[in-house]
């Protein structure tokens, strides 16, 4: 995660409801992106406060278990604005062709988020930052992103003007490729991008953008 996420304090995430259907309906199924012709009727669906989080630990669960992640969908306005006690930021589904590969899928899911990612506070006033480097990127980010899986990965979110300023540092302090550009605003209103490259490139530029987060936050109208 770079040396400078060390400094800052860790919000994590909250699994805020979690379903398992071992048989659901194969008209749900295809409805919510299972291909008709897939075996797989077991799912698992979740909802999580935070949208990104819970993105990078549905691709974990890709690595862990034989699952896919057939929706995963961010909700307007972001988890403060939720329509209900248990929507948070976003709803994700995993699918499998048995209830045991889903409730592994899972496991995973819950591991990843309470060990792996989360956003992180840079001061009091509210600023938070997500500069996530996944050393070897599951099948679902993968697919998302265009890149092989396992791939180094760089999963780099902030509010929209640190965003920008931070995309714009990572970019020039490593030899990383810009896969995708959440330019703002996004469903809850931040932006960011997803980069990639070598190990150590991703591992670099997730340190500019973080740092670059936390100049914005400490001097926002310039030094």
């Amino acid at each position: 995660m770079g040396a400078l996420v060390s400094a800052l304090k860790r919000l994590p995430a909250t699994l805020l409801s979690c379903r398992l259907l071992p048989h659901a309906d194969p008209r749900l199924c295809t409805a919510l992106g299972l291909p008709s012709t897939a075996g797989g009727r077991s799912l698992a669906l979740l909802t999580c406060d935070q949208d990104d989080t819970l993105y990078a630990a549905l691709d974990h669960a890709t690595k862990i278990a034989d699952v896919q992640v057939i929706y995963a969908r961010s909700f307007y306005a972001g988890s403060r604005h939720a329509s209900g006690p248990l929507s948070g930021e976003i709803l994700g589904v995993l699918a499998a062709d048995d209830p045991e590969s889903v409730a592994q899928g899972v496991a995973a899911v819950r591991f990843a988020l309470e060990h792996l990612f989360a956003f992180y506070a840079v001061d009091a006033a509210g600023v938070t930052v997500f500069p996530t480097v996944i050393g070897s990127v599951g099948r679902y980010l993968a697919a998302q992103s265009g890149v092989a899986p396992g791939s180094a990965f760089g999963y780099l979110i902030a509010p929209p003007i640190e965003a920008l300023v931070g995309v714009d540092a990572a970019l020039k302090a490593a030899d990383v490729s810009l896969l995708k550009l959440f330019g703002p605003p996004t469903e809850t209103n931040f932006a960011g991008a997803w980069v990639t490259g070598s190990l150590d490139a991703v591992e670099a530029a997730a340190r500019a953008f973080e740092g670059a987060v936390v100049d914005v936050a400490a001097h926002p109208t310039g030094p």
